[in-house]
């Protein structure tokens, strides 16, 4: 009696511990799971559940906006601004909305190029191949041929391309502020010939073919036939997929690879391409920069680059809030003094416009653009700069006439001094 008591009492607790043994591993395996699955979720990830597709107008009529008679977006039906939030609490639709918003405008400041400002499109590069990725400039007819002057334009950095210094000011604000046309406008008026540098068309994008990527699951061994654990994976495999899609359901964006665009890898190297391709082969004897934010950092490098050429070739340039930096760009002592000479920078400062400022280095004088919005600086010293370029032509002119008129001089007293020997 004693015997069969004892051999229970070993049978229970071989069966507790083997069923505590079970329901640990449970546990684990249950544990194990969900840092699975708190490792996969984020915040990010959870508002993406049910959002709408990435499906958009291709055009301004079927998004319902136009501009207006003073070259400001409106809608068609309300009159009011562009809504960036479309929709609340779907911040990253409403961010894609706007993206695609900003293509159509792009193509549309390419279309006010051609056909209100009348520039042609030069591919680059210039000698580029069948299928090879290219990349383009705007210029007027006479860019190349005019004898007097010429106007170059870069702009900063960013989703801006040619003709545009920010696009959230062309559909917050206007077109005249947000764009490059009233400084080509002027220019044309004022006998300049005009080059649209595009610095930020780096790459060509090709799609990428969609690839399946299983979830991977923990792996042991285990002496199941291959064929049946086989089966057995992609059962589970497939019940952990549609419990994590409970909880985040994003949409897939198309992934894509970048191919660059030779000679416009950068806005550095597209600005030297540019100069070496166009600019350098003009016959304008003197040329005017104009370049905001990065684009004045790409002026600094093409000057780094090509020093005597720009010396020879430039009469002027105009900043706006520029982030070039002399020291880091390694800039030489003469080219610091030829840009204190010939360069101004008007920087964002809630002083008015073209109050003289402490100039934070020693390369070119910096004035107040009257703003505090760095991407108004441009717009807002449009017509301070126009008035540089005439004083600094003037200076010039003024300078190699002086020149003239003492080598002449010199002559004639030469020639009288040599009659008097005679």
């Amino acid at each position: 009696m004693l015997c069969h008591l004892c051999a229970s009492t070993i049978t229970l607790y071989i069966l507790w511990t083997t069923m505590a043994q079970v329901s640990g591993q449970e546990d684990k395996e249950k544990t194990t799971a969900l840092k699975d699955l708190l490792s996969r979720i984020d915040l990010d990830e959870l508002m993406k559940k049910d959002e709408p597709p990435f499906t958009f107008p291709k055009t301004l009529e079927e998004f319902e906006y136009a501009f207006d008679e003073n070259g400001q977006l409106r809608h068609i039906n309300t009159g009011e601004r562009f809504v960036f939030n479309a929709r609340e609490d779907l911040h990253r639709w409403n961010q894609k909305r706007y993206e695609a918003l900003g293509e159509i405008i792009t193509q549309y400041v390419y279309k006010l190029l051609e056909d209100q400002c009348k520039l042609k499109k030069e591919v680059i590069p210039v000698d580029a191949s069948d299928g090879e990725p290219t990349s383009f400039i705007y210029m007027s007819t006479d860019a190349l041929t005019n004898p007097s002057k010429l106007l170059i334009l870069i702009q900063g950095s960013g989703v801006v391309r040619a003709g545009q210094w920010a696009r959230r000011l062309i559909i917050n604000q206007d077109l005249n502020s947000g764009t490059q046309i009233p400084f080509i406008e002027r220019a044309m008026e004022d006998g300049y010939g005009v080059m649209v540098l595009n610095p930020n068309e780096n790459f060509f994008e090709k799609e990428k073919p969609a690839k399946f990527s299983p979830i991977p699951s923990p792996t042991e061994p285990t002496d199941e036939p291959a064929e049946k654990r086989e089966r057995k994976d992609d059962k589970e495999g497939k019940k952990k997929k549609e419990f994590y899609e409970k909880y985040r359901n994003p949409q897939k964006e198309t992934e894509t690879e970048r191919i660059p665009i030779r000679g416009s890898g950068s806005s550095e190297e597209h600005v030297l391409y540019v100069w070496d391709h166009f600019v350098s082969k003009a016959l304008a004897k003197n040329v005017f920069i104009v370049a905001h934010s990065y684009g004045g950092l790409s002026f600094v490098e093409l000057i780094n680059q090509r020093e005597n050429q720009v010396k020879n070739k430039v009469c002027a340039v105009a900043l706006t809030d520029s982030s070039h930096n002399i020291w880091l760009q390694d800039t030489s002592k003469g080219t610091q003094d030829w840009m204190h000479q010939n360069c101004q920078n008007w920087v964002s400062s809630p002083e008015p416009l073209d109050t003289p400022l402490d100039s934070m280095l020693p390369d070119c004088p910096r004035l107040s653009a009257g703003t505090e919005r760095h991407e108004l600086t441009s717009w807002m010293s449009f017509r301070s700069i126009f008035k540089f370029f005439s004083e600094a032509l003037k200076a010039k002119e003024d300078e190699e006439q002086e020149e003239t008129s003492n080598t002449v001089t010199t002559r004639s007293s030469s020639h009288k001094n040599k009659h008097q020997d005679l």
